[in-house]
């Protein structure tokens, strides 16, 4: 395996273990195990785990950057937008095994780095002014019944979308996402 095919494994295992058990929920002799190398070898990659989170929240965001680019250029309206934005939150919970990996990192923030910390904050930051630009573009396509203020509204939206998670992890149960979510759904079906 090559010293970026090793990086890559080790950040993906450890992502899958921080959103099934938090990240004080694996240990380096767990990654070890899973991939296959010494500790010592990870280390080399990721001389703290602290780099190591750092790192998997930077690439965290980095995806769903591009995702979200890949929704705007997917659905014209703001409606189906944000339907989508849901769906990837729905999709995360992996049949109620694991979270996005931000809820994971924001419900076990305690021992979190600056550095893991700020990187949570420019994802959160980058969710919020994208949902904003998209309640934007609901009340001008007039896709969203009742827009109201876009900041409110992103906030609301994006406080929905993780409590949902969060519910529907907790109680094991698919349907306690979609119950959440149920009434603002409808207001995207009441514009269209």
């Amino acid at each position: 395996m090559t010293k970026a095919d090793t990086r890559t494994a080790l950040m993906d295992a450890a992502e899958q273990a921080v959103r099934a058990r938090g990240h004080d929920g694996f240990s380096y002799a767990d990654l070890s195990e899973a991939i296959g190398i010494r500790k010592a070898s990870i280390h080399y990659h990721f001389p703290a785990k602290s780099d190591l989170l750092t790192a998997i929240m930077e690439r965290y965001r980095d995806r769903m950057s591009a995702h979200l680019a890949d929704i705007d250029r997917a659905h014209d309206s703001a409606s189906e937008r944000l339907a989508a934005y849901l769906d990837v939150y729905r999709v995360a919970l992996q049949n109620c095994t694991t979270t996005c990996l931000c809820v994971a990192f924001c419900v076990g923030q305690d021992g979190l780095s600056d550095e893991t910390r700020t990187e949570i904050g420019r994802f959160r930051a980058m969710v919020t002014d994208w949902l904003e630009a998209t309640f934007r573009l609901g009340a001008e396509d007039k896709s969203v019944h009742s827009p109201s203020v876009p900041d409110e509204e992103a906030a609301a939206l994006y406080s929905l979308a993780e409590g949902a998670q969060i519910a529907a992890r907790f109680e094991g149960k698919m349907a306690r996402f979609d119950a959440a979510i149920a009434q603002f759904m409808r207001r995207l079906e009441k514009a269209g």
